[in-house]
């Protein structure tokens, strides 16, 4: 099928499942996250002021376009920040992200 890939999103209680994104739609990988029932605050509403969309791309986000500056300065802010770590609100997938692994990272509070 056209712009579907398959994800794999591993929980932070470790549990794995791959979703089916859609990639014509213009979601950003929180929105996705949100909409498969994973528990992002999201605080912000994806404008990269609050770092809880925090995921860690494990494998596959070679494709990924870099962090900006706004976004790096957020990651900064967290201790378990390294250098895998994206905001989940900062990612549109594209065809190209079929495959990608992340982690979800973020703080529930």
């Amino acid at each position: 099928m056209e712009n579907i890939i398959t994800i794999s999103v591993e929980d932070r209680d470790g549990t794995v499942q791959e979703i089916e994104v859609p990639t014509d739609i213009n979601l950003s990988l929180m929105e996705l996250l949100k909409a498969s029932e994973y528990e992002v605050l999201a605080t912000c509403g994806g404008m990269a002021l609050c770092a809880t969309c925090h995921v860690q791309v494990v494998s596959g986000g070679d494709h990924l376009h870099p962090a900006e500056d706004q976004e790096l300065d957020m990651l900064d802010t967290l201790p378990d920040a390294d250098d895998d770590s994206r905001l989940a609100c900062q990612l549109r997938l594209t065809n190209d992200d079929n495959g990608l692994y992340v982690k979800i990272k973020g703080a529930l509070q």
